[in-house]
């Protein structure tokens, strides 16, 4: 038998989402979210190459003292935390290797730009709605939040909708 292609179950990992919002709820106070952590690391990137740019920007000065550094931020843990569970699961499951999956109608490279544009566009789009969908999405619907309702109802038919117009690129 071929374990290569052994997947959890996406039930289970559907209940340990959960399990984890819940518990994050009740330590932090609040949901669940990454963006937060792409703009701790954008702001200390900036302010490393261009600290005087930094200091005099109206949006980075904010996230910026001397007696807070925004990379001590418990978001870019978690997201840290994600990466070491990645790494774990693809070890245990046998599945540890650098492999872009791809339609056979495309390259490799063509596959890994889409990736890299998704990706981009994604983050772009967390930005202008303050916040990634697993902040304004999965948070606020565990809040009860309309908002959250809204916004995975949005999130999930424009990527039904560009679903279709961009399937080449994987199947």
């Amino acid at each position: 038998m071929d374990n290569s292609k052994k997947y959890w179950n996406p039930y289970f990992g559907g209940v340990m989402l959960g399990l984890l919002l819940l518990l994050t709820m009740f330590i932090t106070g609040r949901g669940l979210g990454a963006s937060g952590a792409a703009k701790s690391t954008v702001v200390t990137a900036v302010d490393v190459v261009a600290p005087a740019h930094a200091e005099k920007s109206a949006y980075y000065s904010k996230f910026l003292s001397d007696d807070k550094n925004p990379m001590n931020e418990w978001l870019v843990f978690e997201v840290i935390g994600i990466l070491a569970g990645a790494l774990l699961s693809g070890a245990l499951s046998g599945r540890l290797k650098f492999v872009v999956e791809h339609s056979p109608k495309i390259t490799s490279k063509t596959r890994l730009i889409m990736a890299a544009l998704g990706g981009l566009a994604f983050g772009l789009g967390s930005q202008f709605a303050r916040g990634c969908t697993s902040g304004a999405a999965l948070s606020g619907m565990a809040t009860l939040a309309l908002a959250g309702f809204i916004t995975m109802m949005a999130i999930f038919g424009t990527a039904y909708v560009f679903a279709y117009f961009f399937r080449k690129f994987w199947i």
